[in-house]
């Protein structure tokens, strides 16, 4: 085939697709899972949030893992790890079958997600369509909530939350086959080399205020997708909104993010990265506020799941693109991992928090709050980094 990159990219774009849009269905399993448990909403929030710690703590040592073995063998073992890890939710309903299940979910996200399958593009496809590939599969994974979501939906609904469950645990299980698409970019001849220790890169930047505020900003943006991902659909059932509207508000996030995060990528090529940047968190918190200010029903929950997608994932081209302003290219795969490990920090945050904060109050106020609190605290932090390089020192001559 005279263009194996494009074989690549599709099956790339496959795997982000169905790992992201199985990933954000697990909000809708908070609420029979807690009820058959009978264990408040914390225990399944606390399960998420080490999915979530989990993600962004293997997700550099897979893709290092990728390097040496090959993006395809590693990805598999993702869906190997999709299929364990939700099939144990679905046969062991208890807290520890909760969390151990989600462990082994946390480890498909980072062995079978972004870090390796953009890895393998950016080996294969051409340097002039390097960077539209990328926004394509980012954007792709977005499809997959939309998808996804109404239809586990639908099944819980009709069937159960363990016969919906173990659906998408076959859903998963195809990346299994569908990563051997990957295989054209480890027989590429493109090499990844280390150019400096993991240790060294990172002591550098973490030298440089302004990394340290998008590390921070970063965090933010975990703190918010994961808490309205987890607890948006139960918040709405509690205030008398139809679980079927519910996941239309999540599947619309997934939709219009679509075409947020092409926008994003594209007008941060236009101006400086950090404005749209700061501009995305402040335009969360008016949202929000809006949101929780006004009566609660099935038109705002549809509009606030539309105009949130607009900016959902808008951050990851502008964040990744402020770091390579930073540091250049050569160390973005070792720098953009940390800034994602403090995204999934906050995304642990908002997740377990949520719960608990539910389970103290009988309610999520104090929790719409801290996001309100904290995306006000993002937009001004985005404010006053300044966008320069900051070069990596050089070595000095015997």
């Amino acid at each position: 085939m005279k263009s194996p990159w494009l074989i690549v990219l599709l099956s790339a774009s496959f795997l982000v697709t169905i790992g992201l849009g199985i990933r954000q269905s697990m909000g809708l399993f908070l609420t029979p899972i807690s009820l058959e448990m009978g264990s408040g909403r914390e225990v399944f929030s606390f399960a998420i949030a080490i999915q979530n710690i989990l993600w962004g703590l293997s997700s550099p040592f897979f893709g290092a893992i990728s390097d040496r073995i090959g993006c395809w063998k590693v990805a598999a073992m993702g869906g190997g790890f999709y299929l364990a890890g939700l099939l144990t939710m679905a046969g062991f309903v208890t807290p520890g079958g909760m969390i151990f299940g989600n462990v082994l979910f946390g480890l498909g996200l980072g062995s079978a997600g972004m870090a390796v399958t953009l890895g393998a593009v950016s080996k294969i496809v051409p340097d002039d369509k390097r960077t539209l590939a990328i926004g394509l599969v980012t954007s792709l994974g977005s499809f997959g909530q939309f998808a996804l979501v109404p239809i586990t939906q639908l099944l819980i609904l009709g069937y159960g939350w363990q016969v919906a469950m173990i659906s998408l645990s076959l859903v998963g299980s195809t990346i299994i086959a569908v990563s051997y698409g990957l295989k054209a970019a480890d027989d590429s001849t493109t090499t990844m080399v280390a150019e400096s220790s993991l240790g060294k890169t990172v002591i550098h930047a973490f030298q440089s205020r302004d990394y340290i505020l998008l590390v921070a900003g970063f965090f933010v943006c975990g703190l918010h997708l994961v808490f309205i991902t987890t607890h948006l659909p139960v918040f709405l059932q509690d205030n008398g909104i139809h679980p079927s509207i519910a996941s239309w508000s999540l599947s619309l996030i997934g939709l219009f993010n679509i075409a947020g995060a092409i926008f994003f990528g594209w007008i941060g090529g236009k101006m400086p990265k950090k404005i749209p940047l700061a501009l995305i968190y402040l335009a969360r918190t008016i949202i929000i506020f809006a949101f929780v200010s006004m009566p609660i029903t099935p038109a705002s929950a549809i509009i606030f799941g539309a105009a949130m997608g607009f900016i959902w994932l808008g951050t990851i081209p502008l964040t990744s693109g402020l770091v390579v302003t930073f540091f250049g290219p050569r160390y973005l795969a070792t720098l953009y991992g940390v800034v994602f490990l403090s995204h999934q920090l906050g995304s642990f945050i908002g997740a377990w928090l949520g719960g608990r904060i539910y389970d103290l109050t009988g309610s999520y106020d104090l929790m719409w709050n801290i996001n309100l609190a904290a995306g006000l605290g993002a937009f001004l932090i985005h404010l006053i980094i300044r966008e320069k390089p900051i070069p990596f020192p050089t070595p000095k001559m015997a």
